[in-house]
């Protein structure tokens, strides 16, 4: 290879389009667009000298690529995927990894080692969440006590569904909201907090919308501390909330969507709880605002450690393997809400599949609807 990635897109909707355009203006370094697949014509293509293919299998076995970003429907992450790691290409997988843990694992396996697999797991490089990353990290909280996060700022309105043959379908998406998107959020969750060893999960389904999939979701989450949590999400409240809080023996953090808060206790709770004499007192506590400039580019810095991977080795920031647990969690909260009872985790991936494929079996890819529709990528992000 030379010192530049060849890079062929899959997939030409929302996300392959912006990340097509984000190579052809020179946002991402030492990489050029050398192929573009969609099932249907794209004006992106009359302004490139990327070849144009309408069969995935064409652009993989072209020769024009040296790496691959899928962004197609998630129907289809797993076939493309394995396709591209087969051809012994370099991938870079839009989220989620498939519609199943299992999907994802297999996807995992099949890449050798000299092959670099990343995910766009891009709110990890969001400054928010590195800032709490790093306060985790450090134990500035001591152990932890309670987690909870209120995501229902994603409303879509019907218009959003209508337009696509795949979302919102048991066959096409293998669910709605915790796979379309808050799989992000359920990423940044486990990433602060760790894993639960428990969950219960509560759907709504097709509760706001014409669609067969969750439109809104609560689980309740236990730790093999003790430690408890809750997640809650909706695409049918407005103007929603987004409100994630962490809490320690040494204190808590607190985003609200704009403004990120560190509250600290002197000493810690626990602590305080044996020695005090205080009948009605409480640690000594002291808030800091300690919100992170805004960053917009984080699909530019995925995108770049990406080249830079294949290039120079450089670690991935994202490896396909960190986008497991997500997916993880999404599925353990379908399969508690459809059995209505606590799954316990690590998820069994037979027991899902086989939960999940009765489900395909009488679901049907929607009708698309023709109907002209505005556009604002901008809005999408959360």
């Amino acid at each position: 290879m030379g010192d530049i990635v060849r890079l062929g897109i899959i997939g030409l909707g929302n996300i392959g389009l912006a990340h097509a355009q984000q190579v052809l203006g020179g946002a991402i370094e030492r990489c050029t667009l050398s192929a573009l697949c969609s099932r249907s014509s794209n004006p992106i293509a009359d302004q490139t000298d990327a070849r144009h293919f309408s069969d995935y299998r064409e652009l993989i076995h072209s020769g024009e690529c040296d790496a691959v970003l899928v962004a197609s429907p998630t129907l289809y992450h797993r076939e493309m995927g394995a396709a591209v790691l087969e051809a012994g290409l370099h991938l870079l997988m839009e989220k989620p990894l498939g519609l199943s843990i299992q999907e994802g694992q297999e996807l995992i396996d099949g890449a050798r080692s000299d092959q670099r697999f990343g995910l766009m797991l891009n709110q990890r490089i969001d400054p928010v969440f590195t800032t709490m990353k790093q306060q985790l990290d450090n134990g500035v909280l001591g152990d932890l006590q309670r987690t909870q996060w209120t995501m229902t700022n994603w409303f879509r309105p019907e218009v959003y569904f209508q337009v696509s043959d795949w979302r919102a379908t048991w066959r096409g998406e293998g669910g709605g909201l915790l796979l379309n998107q808050t799989i992000h959020n359920l990423d940044i969750f486990q990433w602060l907090c760790g894993m639960p060893v428990s969950l219960r999960g509560f759907c709504g389904f097709g509760k706001y919308h014409d669609i067969e999939v969750e439109d809104e979701a609560t689980a309740y989450l236990e730790y093999n501390n003790g430690a408890t949590g809750v997640f809650i999400a909706s695409t049918g409240e407005a103007p929603g909330v987004n409100r994630l809080d962490i809490i320690g023996d040494r204190g808590m953090l607190s985003y609200d969507g704009e403004r990120l808060l560190l509250t600290t206790n002197t000493p810690g709770t626990a602590e305080f709880n044996r020695s005090t004499r205080d009948m009605f007192g409480q640690p000594e506590h002291s808030v800091c605002d300690i919100s992170p400039s805004v960053s917009r580019d984080q699909h530019t810095i995925i995108l770049n450690n990406f080249v830079a991977a294949v290039l120079d080795g450089t670690p991935l920031m994202t490896p396909a393997a960190e986008g497991l647990n997500s997916l993880a969690l999404a599925n353990a909260i379908l399969l508690s809400a459809w059995h209505n009872k606590t799954i316990s985790l690590p998820l069994d991936p037979v027991i899902y599949q086989a939960a999940l494929a009765r489900r395909q079996a009488d679901s049907q890819l929607r009708q698309k609807a023709e109907i002209d529709v505005q556009i604002d990528m901008d809005k999408s992000y959360r």
